[in-house]
């Protein structure tokens, strides 16, 4: 059999994945057979781990990280989920967070048999502070923030929702999985030199530039590792506080290549170009008389008509909608000007 051609990213426009960089592509061939899931066994890829890492505090203002290289963001929420519940003294736990927050913690919920509680949002579509407290008991072990949405790319007022949290005794964690390689070049108030946050997710694989799978998860303190840590006994390392065993070692190598090239002019320059892009392609529909969501990070939401959208879709453009129904556009790396030209000329030659 014939093996098929890679997925070509000309005409993705919805995903938050991207094309990794060159450097990063080169280090996960060269690391596939490793697993850092057991480090004595493979001394190396554990190191780039460790400096991966330290990138990686260094990327989200935190100078001790503690953490490692996950799978994703979904990974990462599970385990902020399962060592805030692990840390807590309750016998029915819950984790507090917004309607915006990813889907990732309905799964962590169920998971982990926690009781996940939504707040509103506000006109700008954040986190309501005032609607987070209303849900909070001294039965909440988490509250959430997210520093860049999935569907609108807002970033929620962690400094407030870290007040919440602690005054409460609860832990907070910080999604940042898309927004964490574009937040250091903007003002926005997210990590961890900000407010008091406790975890966070952030993937290279996203914004970062790295190959799938290349996620982050971050704690300030080592208890947080030390509360999901179980025991190997017949590994050569004694103990694992990973969620999954055998990880990616090519993930791993990938987000320390992609880091250590682009960290941090290439990853501004990226920003510049991509919000840029964002800000012409939101112009563009709103010339057009459709309406838009300003976007405040490079992710443009769009209120266009679903039999519009499905046309565009026929025509090979890879576009999905927000939960409301909106067109999104997230301006990844790999988008271009003439690729958002390209999808424009096509819009206005549907006849509809």
């Amino acid at each position: 059999m014939q093996v098929a051609a890679s997925q070509s990213f000309r005409r993705v426009l919805s995903s938050m994945c991207t094309e990794p960089h060159p450097a990063a592509r080169d280090a996960a061939e060269r690391f596939l057979a490793s697993n850092p899931g057991d480090p004595t066994t493979y001394p190396t890829v554990s190191a780039l781990e460790d400096e991966a890492v330290s990138l990686l505090g260094e990327i989200t203002g935190l100078s001790n990280p503690h953490g490692y290289i996950a799978s994703g963001g979904t990974e990462a929420n599970i385990q902020a989920v399962r060592a805030a519940r692990n840390l807590s003294e309750s016998d029915d736990p819950n984790v507090v967070a917004s309607e915006s927050a990813h889907f990732s913690f309905q799964k962590a919920a169920d998971v982990l048999g926690v009781e996940l509680r939504l707040g509103t949002v506000d006109e700008d579509r954040r986190a309501d502070p005032n609607a987070m407290a209303e849900l909070v008991d001294d039965d909440t072990v988490l509250v959430v923030g997210i520093a860049g949405t999935t569907e609108y790319g807002r970033v929620d007022p962690i400094p407030a929702l870290s007040e919440i949290a602690h005054d409460a005794g609860a832990l907070l964690h910080v999604d940042a999985a898309w927004g964490g390689f574009v937040l250091p070049f903007t003002d926005h108030e997210w990590n961890f030199d900000h407010a008091a946050v406790d975890t966070m997710g952030i993937d290279p694989h996203k914004m970062g530039q790295a190959a799938v799978p290349a996620g982050g998860f971050l704690a300030r303190e080592s208890r947080v590792l030390d509360a999901l840590a179980v025991e190997t006994p017949y590994l050569e390392s004694t103990s694992q506080a990973t969620l999954t065993g055998t990880r990616s070692g090519a993930g791993v190598a990938s987000a320390w290549a992609a880091m250590d090239e682009l960290w941090s002019d290439g990853y501004r320059k990226q920003y510049e170009r991509s919000q840029a892009n964002a800000e012409w392609v939101a112009d563009a529909f709103e010339s057009r008389g459709y309406d838009v969501v300003d976007p405040v990070l490079p992710l443009v939401a769009i209120d266009v008509p679903r039999k519009t959208v499905e046309a565009l879709q026929e025509r090979g453009w890879r576009v999905s909608p927000t939960g409301s129904g909106e067109l999104r556009i997230v301006c990844m790396p790999h988008v271009t000007r003439s690729m958002l030209e390209a999808f424009v000329a096509d819009l206005d030659s549907l006849n509809l």
